[in-house]
């Protein structure tokens, strides 16, 4: 009879450990498929906060040309504006017209004119 208390607690004990091994083993397993997607969703966030950034740095690049080209033309460096420039002498020959100082502002509010 002691023998076969023995087995039996034996045989007990092999099978609460097979199941709590069998129960490690699922809990490992959905960890890992836990970790699986966890890691995918963090590469999918780091692949779009990648993404985002190219996308930010592209449009900073399109405004600093454009920024670039308006500076050159406001600039002036490479436009040759001597052909527009006045000539003075040829100024000499057009009346002075002198300003009117007797504009009276009273008369714009005026209704009865």
């Amino acid at each position: 009879m002691n023998k076969t208390v023995w087995a039996g607690l034996a045989i007990l004990v092999s099978v609460s450990l097979h199941a709590e091994n069998n129960q490690t083993q699922k809990s490992d397993r959905a960890a890992d498929r836990n970790t699986t997607q966890a890691k995918a969703v963090q590469s999918d966030s780091n692949i779009s906060k990648t993404k985002l950034t190219q996308k930010q740095i592209r449009e900073q690049m399109e405004r600093e040309k454009k920024y670039a080209k308006e500076q050159k033309f406001y600039q002036g460096d490479e436009y040759d504006l001597k052909a527009a420039e006045i000539n003075k002498k040829s100024l000499d020959h057009i009346p002075v017209i002198e300003p009117d100082y007797d504009f009276d502002i009273t008369d714009v509010y005026r209704d009865d004119i």
